[in-house]
């Protein structure tokens, strides 16, 4: 999938407020660094998500291309009469793994992503495998892993990758996503796994002919998988005709680290 991003500027008097009131994050971050965060549906699903930084009075949203429609619907279906104003820009975005240059901005997912930069030059971006790394840290992409009004954030690991603040206060979604995060445990979740050899995206995991979840972005034997964790039996796992198992690795690093909740 082609990786096309566009930025949306936001204006106006009230632009603090409203994003404040929408999105998963805290947008005063944006002041000082390049934040990560999601829109929800008010049942606290996954619409869509982006990167927000601040210059000036004014915030930009890089955005995948193929939701900017939709962010756009939305954020015009909560304006009501706030005094915003919503527009695309000619911004391009370009990142890279190299000594970050002047004007970037550490990508707030994780070190290893390196930076992103927003500028009106064309830009070449630096050859990286980026589903490597993602698979490595089991980082979710948009329209792969996310998956507009079927995704739940704190399964797709959003805390752990910068993209939900839980001292905010109030946005759309929000008491969902505080009531998972209180669960003792989560039913399902993104885990990282070994795959014999790949298989289409999307494609079933199965445990003793029990369905238990999917297969998503692949890269070097490994792949995220969405698992429902609790219906895992001992037995094996398969996508098709590929072996598919746990990485004890990235499921030991998940346990010292643990998201609250989880």
């Amino acid at each position: 999938m082609k990786y096309s991003r566009t930025v949306l500027k936001i204006t106006g008097s009230d632009s603090f407020d409203f994003l404040q009131g929408l999105i998963t994050n805290d947008v005063s971050k944006a002041n000082e660094e390049l934040i990560y965060a999601s829109l929800l549906t008010p049942q606290g699903k996954f619409v869509v998500d982006f990167f927000i930084f601040r210059i000036d009075e004014a915030y930009y949203l890089d955005v995948h291309s193929e939701l900017t429609d939709q962010l756009h619907k939305h954020l015009t279906l909560y304006r009501l009469r706030s005094k915003v104003l919503f527009e695309k820009t000619n911004l391009n975005m370009s990142r890279g793994l190299t000594e970050m240059p002047k004007g970037a901005f550490p990508d707030p997912r994780h070190p290893d992503l390196g930076w992103r930069k927003y500028s009106t030059n064309s830009v070449v971006n630096q050859e990286v495998d980026w589903d490597q790394i993602r698979v490595t840290y089991c980082i979710p992409e948009t329209l792969i892993e996310l998956i507009p009004e079927r995704t739940y954030i704190l399964e797709a690991g959003f805390e752990r990758l910068n993209g939900v603040d839980f001292q905010k206060g109030c946005y759309v979604g929000q008491e969902v996503t505080a009531r998972m995060r209180h669960k003792t445990q989560l039913q399902k979740g993104l885990a990282r796994v070994l795959i014999e050899h790949e298989v289409p995206l999307g494609t079933e995991i199965r445990s003793e002919k029990r369905p238990v979840g999917y297969v998503y972005t692949q890269s070097q034997g490994y792949a995220i998988a969405q698992i429902r964790f609790k219906q895992i039996r001992n037995g094996e796992l398969k996508a098709d005709d590929s072996l598919v198992r746990l990485d004890d690795t990235f499921q030991d690093a998940m346990q010292n680290n643990p998201e609250p909740g989880s």
